[in-house]
């Protein structure tokens, strides 16, 4: 007998959830593979693979805790269309009398299940994830109006008491991000720790991802390095707090290509076990603050440039997203129109920068956040790429990616596609910023102080010929304004003949 019939979705996997906190017999808890979840956009193989391998453990431990589970895998769903057929069909089967669900984080679920028509009553709860509650959102986000993450991460500080001295910031600065803006130091590399990988085995999952044809990007070598359980979840985060964070927020916006482990440097890598839920980010937050209280290597100013990811940044993207949905989806303030370059799905450019970048993606389903904001994404806003094609890359190719993270990330911080609504302005950046983030351009096939000649880094003259093709708007800007004045002094020769390579180069987009 089946009284109430619960959803979980994959990224729903919070064992802490006050669902979970007493067992009934009469509740009914469905973990479901679907098509729908495997073809929106074009996975990569490991966040296909890491999604349905931690809905299995996570409907195993349920279970395990006295908990009825029923956990449906692509060949038990084959037949149902899409998610609300799957309800149907399980309400109908089981003669459930009420069915249940966590609220989804995601847009397009959110409205496929807020469209749900039952012939029993519904009822919607929430995930018991965030720090602000959903309801909260509009007090501090509203639709269609700039905001700003600074003072929202001061409120968040504030209000949770966290890195405070009564009403004050510890250490009287509430940002140290100024401190935090390193390149890796010859020291720093003999720091980086081996990365905690994981050996979850997923053959079986594989098969059943090519038997029912599910087309997918990326690499994956042998078992899943991703944690797919709480516990795994854990062991990378006590990883994290005693192996990297000593050194996170001096090197957090680092780059290299000669460093060891150079795919994760100082990095947490914790985002694909707090955006399934397996973490809480307040947890999170405490191990951090708890490691700074007791290890003399982790100053202030690392855990502040941490705390100001999880506690600021997290929440304040989501409060973006929700404010602006479903009109965020289809912002596009530049009218970009080109399409990605072909080799983004194979890495195969003579661009050292963003060959490592596209390459890490491919073969870990992971690439930091500098890689993503100022590699791939300022190389799509220099040329002009549609945010359209950028959105599916990026919420395909990463393992973290879930629309409400990555949205705003893409559309807003990387594309400024959203016209400013999330930040102050377009984060472009000629090469020179790679060079001093970095050790790519040493081993470059271009040179990254030429903006002309066949030997030229890409990435100065398309930086220009980005500034020149929205100088009206972004000659205004208080943050941008500035490098103007350089701009027109030189000589018009120079100009015309830097816009001219620029030009060039995107003619040439498939080969450079």
């Amino acid at each position: 007998m089946v009284r109430t019939l619960r959803l979980i979705l994959g990224d729903q996997l919070n064992l802490q959830h006050s669902w979970y906190q007493q067992r009934d017999e009469a509740v009914l808890y469905i973990v479901a593979e679907l098509k729908q979840e495997t073809g929106y956009v074009r996975h990569h193989i490991q966040k296909l693979c890491g999604f349905f391998a931690a809905m299995e453990a996570f409907a195993q431990t349920l279970a395990e805790q006295g908990h009825r589970v029923r956990h449906l895998t692509l060949d038990d769903t084959a037949d149902d269309q899409d998610l609300p057929a799957l309800i149907r069909r399980m309400v109908s089967e089981t003669g459930a009398c009420q069915f249940e669900y966590q609220r989804p984080d995601e847009y397009r679920l959110f409205s496929q299940l807020r469209a749900l028509q039952l012939p029993v009553p519904t009822a919607e709860a929430d995930s018991e994830h965030f720090l602000l509650a959903f309801n909260e959102l509009p007090e501090h986000f509203r639709a269609g109006c700039r905001h700003r993450m600074e003072p929202f991460y001061r409120k968040m500080r504030k209000r949770f008491d966290v890195l405070m001295a009564g009403d004050k910031p510890l250490g009287d600065k509430w940002n140290y991000d100024a401190d935090n803006r390193q390149a890796l130091s010859e020291d720093a590399c003999l720091d980086l720790p081996v990365p905690l990988c994981f050996a979850n085995p997923v053959d079986t999952i594989r098969a059943r991802l090519a038997r029912h044809q599910v087309d997918h990007i990326g690499q994956l070598q042998g078992d899943l390095l991703w944690p797919i359980n709480r516990s795994q979840s854990l062991a990378l985060l006590t990883h994290f707090c005693r192996h990297a964070l000593p050194w996170f927020g001096r090197y957090q916006d680092a780059l290299s290509e000669q460093a060891p482990h150079n795919w994760s440097l100082f990095h947490s890598r914790l985002s694909f076990s707090l955006n399934t839920k397996m973490l809480h980010p307040l947890e999170v937050v405490e191990a951090a603050t708890v490691a700074f209280q007791q290890d003399d290597r982790v100053s202030l100013a690392q855990v502040e440039g941490f705390v100001r990811q999880i506690l600021g940044w997290r929440e304040y993207v989501r409060g973006i997203y929700w404010a602006n949905m479903p009109d965020y989806a289809t912002c596009n303030h530049f009218a970009a129109r080109r399409a990605l370059p072909g080799w983004f799905w194979t890495g195969e450019t003579k661009m050292a920068c963003l060959r490592q970048a596209i390459r890490h993606s491919l073969d870990y389903a992971y690439a930091h956040h500098i890689q993503r904001l100022m590699i791939t994404g300022n190389f799509a806003l220099l040329i002009g790429a549609n945010p359209d094609e950028v959105d599916a890359w990026y919420l395909g190719i990463y393992i973290d990616a879930i629309e409400w993270v990555e949205m705003p990330n893409t559309r807003g911080m990387s594309q400024y596609a959203d016209g400013g609504l999330l930040a102050s302005k377009p984060y472009a950046a000629s090469g020179a910023y790679v060079n001093r983030m970095g050790d790519h351009c040493r081993h470059c096939r271009y040179n990254v102080r030429d903006k002309t000649g066949c030997h030229a880094c890409p990435l100065n003259s398309l930086y220009w010929h980005f500034m020149d093709r929205h100088d009206r708007e972004l000659a205004t800007n208080p943050r941008i304004r500035m490098v103007f004045r350089g701009w027109d002094d030189r000589p018009e020769a120079e100009r015309q003949a830097i816009l001219d390579h620029a030009q060039w180069c995107l003619d040439n987009i498939e080969t450079l």
